[in-house]
């Protein structure tokens, strides 16, 4: 077996430290961050493919379709001057 990573466990503690109350705060801006069920732009439906590659099409095709609309959202927030 490979391990890949490391992880340091928290000790449970009955006293909350400043420390470890901004970790938590972090980690949980992070988690806000991540992509909700809405921003994944893969269709949705049951589709039957005759082969493998015309399912991975598919779902290339959706998420490339996902970045340019995300693309063009953020360029219209900055505005006209950037290309």
């Amino acid at each position: 077996m490979r391990t890949v990573g490391h992880r340091k466990e928290r000790p449970t503690t009955f006293s909350a430290s400043a420390a470890l109350l901004e970790e938590g705060a972090r980690f949980n801006d992070e988690i806000h961050r991540l992509p909700t069920g809405n921003m994944t732009f893969i269709r949705k439906g049951v589709f039957h493919f005759k082969t493998h590659e015309e399912a991975n099409r598919q779902q290339l095709d959706s998420l490339v379709e996902g970045m340019v609309r995300i693309a063009l959202a953020r360029a219209s927030k900055l505005g006209p001057d950037i290309r």
